[in-house]
């Protein structure tokens, strides 16, 4: 089978999955380590979320005559609830290859991410396609699957918002800023 078709059947497993299980709204995460495995390298990936909907992810990746570090800054929106998620992202990389020696590079990403309900994991599905300076290869288009497992999660309620104290604590906070005059920042939404 080939990349294609595998990337085609684990998006349409996970998205069956999550539509089966409940969202799990405790689920969420602040910080994630693990692994990520493609076709021709694997390394390790750390996401950390920065703002509300967020984060910035850390790559090593080895190859059979590279390696390579990169950094993306990721946007992430729900499709169904908090556990399933697509998202885009930018970036850059740097690395060194055995026979030509160093290079870089800037990354876009579009994935799809899912967060198992109950348990600290989450699995990740992207497509990070590179243009390559002082490389062999002007151009990348890779695919791989990540694992990560949860460091730290986001703090939330188990109960969502069935009892109202998200928005309560939301409408407290717009009233506040009013009072005090102050001005909303770029980041306010």
């Amino acid at each position: 089978m080939n990349s294609v078709r595998k990337a085609t059947l684990l998006a349409l497993l996970l998205g069956g999955s999550s539509a089966l299980a409940p969202a799990a709204h405790a689920q969420k995460y602040r910080t994630a380590a693990g692994l990520r495995l493609g076709k021709n390298n694997y390394g390790l990936t750390v996401q950390q979320k920065v703002f509300d909907k967020t984060t910035l992810e850390g790559l090593v990746l080895a190859g059979s005559r590279e390696v390579s570090a990169t950094v993306l800054a990721e946007r992430h929106f729900g499709i169904l609830g908090p556990s399933l998620n697509y998202y885009f992202g930018l970036g850059g990389h740097l690395g060194t290859h055995k026979d030509t020696g160093g290079f870089g590079g800037f990354d876009a990403l579009a994935g799809i991410e899912y967060k198992v309900a109950f348990v600290p994991l989450v699995l990740s599905l992207d497509f990070k396609p590179t243009v390559e300076i002082n490389s062999a290869d002007w151009a990348r288009f890779p695919t791989a699957l990540s694992v990560r497992y949860v460091l730290i999660k986001e703090k939330t309620s188990p109960f969502g918002n069935l009892f109202g104290g998200d928005k309560d604590r939301k409408k407290s906070k717009s009233k506040d800023k009013r009072k005090s005059g102050t001005r909303r920042g770029l980041f306010d939404f």
